[in-house]
């Protein structure tokens, strides 16, 4: 599914305050109310992310983001962050099998 680089406003070299917005129809397809959290690799990176999604405001009509400082240093590491205003790089987040996906470039 593609996915949009998110950020709270708040460039942190740490990578606290990124993660990715996910559209609504995929977190309807992909994502199931009964996983308290999801577990995402990422490319080229020795590490993965346990991400909360039991809150309401992933489940929102607004929002629909998974956000972890693991994002944003992946973001960082690979010089996708920080971007141009209105500009957030758009990546591919892949299914591997039920709670567990992979976020490519």
């Amino acid at each position: 599914m593609l996915v949009t680089a998110w950020n709270n406003g708040k460039h942190h070299r740490s990578g606290a305050g990124y993660g990715v917005r996910i559209r609504e129809e995929d977190r309807e397809h992909y994502f199931r109310k009964d996983w308290k959290a999801v577990f995402i690799r990422f490319e080229n990176a020795e590490f993965e992310a346990k991400i909360n999604i039991d809150k309401l405001s992933f489940w929102g009509k607004s929002c629909g983001e998974l956000i972890k400082k693991e994002i944003g240093s992946w973001l960082i590491t690979n010089n996708l962050a920080p971007w141009d205003k209105g500009e957030p790089p758009k990546l591919n987040l892949v299914s591997i099998y039920e709670n567990h996906f992979e976020l490519r470039k």
